[in-house]
């Protein structure tokens, strides 16, 4: 989820409440429930996706990691954009370009037009959540705005809960193209209340006259390079597998420009008048290890909710509405530990229940090694539980642990800092599983074939054996044989499939088992103040 914090920093004046503030509430979050559903509805449809654009199941998860990292690029500028031009203004315009977006998405003819539409997408969802969050702190009272933040994380909880679900059930039953189109009337009813209903404070029109008169501009350069260096990365983990890694030009070249919009942005960072990010705040002990904690955590959620549902559908033969469902136990699980953590979280300190998270996280992913043939639909149900379990013990405590020791001003950068991890951990994590799944299915494959030679009395046995059974079945010597073989090589690739994904989820175990000393860490921070904002 995302964080409290909002623009207009620490001097938010009450303001003229003309409209219930209940049906504000009601209207932001259904916009933002909108644009959290899209991170994960389309995840069990990629199977459709890569079916009916003909391309491969590596080149349809970047419909999701180029959501994921445009979003991410969008959020560290969303808080000045939105002081700088007019929050309601900017709200409006991405509401609209995110509707707009995600027609063209579910209209796309080939694979670019798909990635370039989604991108817009992700550019316009990523301002929307934070200034959400802004809009409903101005439309409260002090007193009422814990209630308001409850709607507010309970549709960011609910939208990946029913994302998969709804994505699969639309994808068998019509089309994949309406995982995208029905965003349409739903963007169109929350475009025309958010302009009737939503109102801006005069205080944040008086401070955007002040920056006009100050001539604060935005860090433009700062941005550039940052936006730069994000996209670069993924280029590299999104097409390093299929173009040979460092044998191919495209990704030396890709690198270099990487590793150069990275130097550059540091020193930029630093000295610049008003960065795009503090990146200060990243080199501290405390908020960068959350930063990093954040990122993992990103991964292995949005990697799994592709993956997880990818299997399913591969190996086990389930449709895009079953693996679905699959998931949405677990979301319900999240759900209900939400308040449970919420409650606890003032009374223990944020870094123990972050480990705590991380350890069953951890546990989750270390279950699902376990995968093989005979598993049942219960398995997964409750190996996604118990990953249900774990999220909330590191999103929630988190934001007290993230706001320890910052300053009222550097809150809003805080916020988008840390959404901004959550959403490139998610494509970082995507695009590694592809790769380890991709090189390790190989890998799996070579050793097991070197099994099937004539001298291995195993192998013969079984091909007799088979080769029987085709017979039996009313296949001639030779058909019988052919089939046989044919059998064999089906199923070494299922085997090296299953061993791949295996491999997956103990990279994903790992990385989340790193992050428990890092969360151990973390400063105690002060439990009666209430640590900052709200939930991530």
């Amino acid at each position: 989820m995302a964080t409290a914090s909002a623009t207009g920093g620490s001097a938010r004046a009450e303001p003229t409440r003309t409209t219930n503030p209940w049906l504000v509430a009601v209207v932001v979050a259904v916009a933002v429930f909108m644009e959290v559903l899209d991170t994960t509805i389309a995840n069990v449809a990629l199977r459709y996706i890569s079916g009916g654009l003909a391309i491969s199941s590596d080149e349809a998860s970047w419909v999701v990691t180029t959501y994921l990292v445009s979003n991410a690029i969008t959020l560290i500028a969303s808080s000045f954009i939105a002081q700088r031009y007019g929050r309601k203004r900017v709200y409006l315009i991405c509401l609209a370009t995110f509707t707009i977006a995600s027609i063209l998405c579910g209209l796309a003819w080939d694979l670019p037009s798909l990635l370039i539409f989604r991108m817009i997408q992700g550019f316009a969802g990523g301002g929307m959540v934070p200034i959400s969050q802004s809009i409903l702190t101005d439309s409260f009272p002090k007193e009422k705005r814990g209630q308001a933040f409850a709607i507010f994380g309970i549709a960011v909880v609910v939208a990946p809960v029913i994302g998969p679900t709804l994505g699969g059930y639309l994808s068998d039953n019509f089309s994949w193209h309406w995982c995208f189109l029905i965003n349409g009337p739903v963007g169109a009813l929350a475009f025309t209340l958010v302009y009737f209903l939503v109102q801006e404070p005069e205080q944040l029109r008086k401070k955007r006259e002040e920056m006009r008169r100050k001539g604060i501009r935005f860090d433009l350069i700062g941005f550039l390079l940052l936006a730069t260096f994000l996209g670069a990365l993924e280029l590299v983990l999104d097409r390093g597998q299929t173009e040979d890694w460092f044998e191919s030009g495209f990704i030396v070249v890709a690198t270099t420009i990487c590793i150069l919009a990275l130097a550059g942005s540091i020193p930029w960072l630093l000295t610049a008048r008003n960065p795009v990010i503090d990146i200060k705040l990243l080199a501290s002990r405390q908020f960068g290890s959350c930063v990093i904690v954040m990122l993992a955590t990103g991964a292995i959620l949005i990697a799994t909710t592709q993956y997880v549902p990818q299997v399913l559908q591969e190996n086990y033969g389930y449709t895009a509405t079953w693996a679905g469902l699959a998931l949405s136990p677990g979301g319900l699980v999240t759900m209900m530990m939400m308040l449970i953590v919420g409650r606890v979280s003032s009374l223990v300190q944020p870094k123990y229940l972050i480990a705590i998270g991380a350890t069953i996280i951890s546990l989750a992913m270390y279950d699902m090694t376990r995968l093989n043939p005979d598993l049942n639909f219960g398995f997964f149900v409750w190996s996604r539980a118990i990953l249900g379990l774990g999220l909330p013990l590191i999103f929630i405590p988190i934001t007290s642990a993230s706001y320890d020791g910052l300053r009222p001003d550097q809150t809003d950068q805080a916020s988008a800092l840390i959404n901004a991890a959550r959403n490139t951990g998610g494509s970082i994590g995507v695009s590694i599983a592809s790769n380890v799944l991709a090189h390790r299915e190989q890998w799996h494959q070579s050793r097991l074939v070197e099994h099937i030679v004539p001298s291995d009395p195993a192998y013969m046995e079984s091909m007799r054996t088979i080769q029987r059974f085709f017979a039996q079945s009313g296949a001639s010597a030779a058909d019988a044989q052919s089939q046989a073989m044919g059998y064999i090589g089906q199923q070494v690739q299922q085997q090296a499939s299953y061993l791949a994904y295996i491999d997956v989820f103990y990279t994903l175990a790992i990385v989340s088992a790193c992050t428990i000393p890092l969360a151990l860490i973390l400063r105690n921070v002060d439990l009666k103040s209430g640590g900052g904002g709200g939930g991530h």
